[in-house]
């Protein structure tokens, strides 16, 4: 069986989009704001996880953090960069974009309709 079947391809239409956060808090609130506006179908969250080493104003630090991997769509990208800006507590907080380049028909479904657009949002 070849994945033609399983697989759909995205044409470039989704995407993950990749983002720290310095508390679990933290990233349950923008994790639950995005997904309430239909910014993104899914953010799942890594607790604590994720040990960063990164260079800031000169210096080498070290933090503990929770990743968020978010699902959207291309078209939801931009207001969904400007809400985590807005609500995040870093001066520059991780927003990373990576392509989806194919998944399941029935998942890429519920995302497209779970970042659309309604009369209501």
């Amino acid at each position: 069986m070849g994945t033609e079947k399983i697989m759909a391809q995205t044409g470039g239409r989704y995407r993950i989009v990749l983002v720290t956060c310095g508390s679990m808090g933290e990233a349950r609130r923008i994790g639950k704001t995005v997904v309430d506006k239909k910014l993104a179908a899914c953010a799942n969250i890594l607790p604590g996880a994720v040990e960063s080493v990164y260079r800031w104003k000169g210096k080498v630090e070290r933090a503990r953090e929770a990743l968020m991997m978010m699902k959207t769509t291309t078209k939801r990208l931009g207001e969904l960069e400007k809400e985590v800006k807005r609500l995040h507590s870093y001066d520059v907080p991780e927003f990373i974009v990576l392509p989806v380049i194919a998944g399941s028909r029935e998942y890429l479904a519920w995302l497209a309709e779970s970042t659309t657009r309604t009369a209501k949002s």
